[in-house]
C-alpha cells in the first residue's frame, strides 16, 4: 500500500491546521481541496501545493481521494458528508456530526450500507495528554470514577471573532461549539449519558462585534449564552459542566475525575497535549494538622501533533481492519446528549439520552503518527 488520498471540502480559518498536519503525515496525502469560494480554494491549494483545487465536486469526482475531510459549516455538515458517501468516500466530519439526530443517524446508515466509514472530531482524544490520562484511569490509578467537573468559561468569541455571529446562532453557542471536547472526553472516560438536566441562559439578546470591518455593529443572540449540564451515565459515574460565553473571568479547560481512591487532573480537553496529575486521598486529619495535599505528576510523550490525527488514525484502522477512535457513532450519541441538553433547558426537565456507544478504544501502543506504516 501508499499514502491513502485526502480530499478537503471547507478551506475557512480552520483548515489551515489540518493541511499543515496532514501533509506532515507519511501515510496520507492531500490530492484536492474544494471550497465555495473557488478563491480560497485556490489560494490554499497553491499554500500548501496541492496540485487540484476548485468547489466540493472536484473533490467528490476525484478517483485518487480515498477519504473527503469536511470542514464546511456545521450546517452543511451532513449534506456535504453523505455527498462523499454517496461518491464511495470514507468521510471525517469537524464538529458537530450534524445538527440533528435524524440527518445524522441517517448519514451513519447510508455509510455502513456502503462499506465506508465516518469518523468525527474532535479528535483531541487521540493526542498523548489524553491518551496517558485515559490509560492511567484504567489502570485504576484513581480506582472507580465517581463523579467528574468540566469548565469552560470565557466572554465569548464576540472579543476577538470579525464575525461572530454564527457562534450565537442555532446549532451553535458554547453548548455545541465547545460541548463536543468536553462531551466526547467525557464519554470516552466514563462511557454512554443515560440522562442529563441542564438550565441555559442569555446574558444579552444581542451582542456588539468588538475588531474587524464590522466592529461596532449588533447581531441577535439565537441560543443560550450559558449552559449548565449534569449528566448521568450507564456506568453510575456523573457530570456537571458549565459552558457559557458569558463570563468574565477567562477559565477553560478544566477537566477532573473524581474516583474512590483518588482525583485525576486532565490536559484541556480541545488541546493534544498537557498536564496530568493525581491527588491520594489523605489518610486522617486531626485537630490542628494542616490540609496539605501533593499532587503527582503523571509524566507521557509530548509529541507535537494537532488536528488531522483522527484521519490518520481512520486511514490507520482502514488498513489494519479495527475500529477507529474518534468514530461517527461517538460522534452520534455526543451529539445526541448535547440536544438532550438543549431540550432539558428549554423544557425544564430531565431527558433521557436515546442512544448509546461501545467503549472507545485507545490507540495502539507506539502509535508514531510521523512513521510511514501503509
Amino acid at each position: 500500500m501508499s499514502a491513502v488520498g485526502i480530499g478537503v471540502i471547507g478551506v475557512g480559518v480552520i483548515s489551515d491546521t489540518y493541511l499543515a498536519n496532514l501533509g506532515s503525515f507519511p501515510d496520507v496525502e492531500v490530492k484536492a481541496v474544494g471550497d465555495i469560494d473557488l478563491e480560497r480554494a485556490r489560494t490554499q491549494a497553491e499554500k500548501y501545493g496541492i496540485a487540484v483545487h476548485g468547489g466540493a465536486e472536484v473533490v467528490l469526482d476525484h478517483p485518487d481521494v480515498d477519504l473527503v475531510v469536511n470542514l464546511t459549516v456545521p450546517a452543511a455538515h451532513i449534506e456535504v458528508s453523505r455527498r462523499a458517501i454517496a461518491a464511495g468516500k470514507h468521510v471525517w466530519s469537524e464538529k458537530p456530526l450534524g445538527l440533528d439526530r435524524d440527518g445524522a443517524a441517517q448519514l451513519l446508515r447510508e455509510a455502513d450500507a456502503a462499506g465506508l466509514r465516518v469518523g468525527s472530531a474532535p479528535d483531541t482524544l487521540l493526542g498523548p495528554g489524553f491518551q496517558a490520562a485515559r490509560r492511567a484511569i484504567d489502570s485504576g490509578r484513581i480506582g472507580r470514577p465517581l463523579f467528574a467537573q468540566t469548565i469552560f468559561q470565557t466572554q465569548g468569541p464576540d472579543l476577538w471573532h470579525p464575525n461572530p455571529a454564527f457562534l450565537f446562532a442555532q446549532g451553535a453557542g458554547p453548548l455545541l461549539d465547545m460541548g463536543p471536547y468536553y462531551f466526547s472526553a467525557l464519554v470516552s472516560l466514563l462511557g454512554p449519558v443515560d440522562r442529563v438536566a441542564a438550565i441555559g441562559s442569555k446574558a444579552q439578546e444581542e451582542r456588539t462585534i468588538r475588531t474587524g470591518p464590522a466592529a461596532g455593529t449588533t447581531f441577535v443572540v439565537e441560543v443560550p449564552s450559558t449552559m449548565q449540564v449534569i449528566a448521568a451515565f450507564e456506568s453510575g459515574a456523573q457530570s456537571q459542566s458549565l459552558l457559557s460565553f458569558d463570563s468574565a473571568l477567562e477559565r477553560h479547560g478544566v477537566l477532573e475525575i473524581h474516583g474512590t481512591e483518588g482525583t485525576i487532573v486532565l490536559p484541556d480537553p480541545n488541546q493534544f497535549t498537557g498536564r496530568i496529575a493525581v491527588v491520594e486521598p489523605l489518610g486522617v486529619l486531626r485537630d490542628g494538622m494542616k490540609l496539605e495535599q501533593t499532587w503527582i505528576e503523571i509524566e507521557h510523550d509530548d509529541i507535537e501533533v494537532g488536528r488531522g490525527l483522527g484521519t490518520l488514525d481512520m486511514v490507520r484502522a482502514i488498513a489494519e481492519d479495527r475500529p477507529h477512535i474518534a468514530s461517527g457513532e461517538l460522534g452520534y450519541h455526543v451529539l445526541d446528549v448535547l440536544l438532550s441538553a438543549a431540550e432539558s433547558a428549554a423544557g425544564a426537565q430531565t431527558v433521557h439520552v436515546g442512544s448509546t456507544v461501545a467503549p472507545v478504544p485507545l490507540l495502539p501502543d507506539g502509535f508514531d503518527p510521523f512513521a510511514a506504516t501503509l
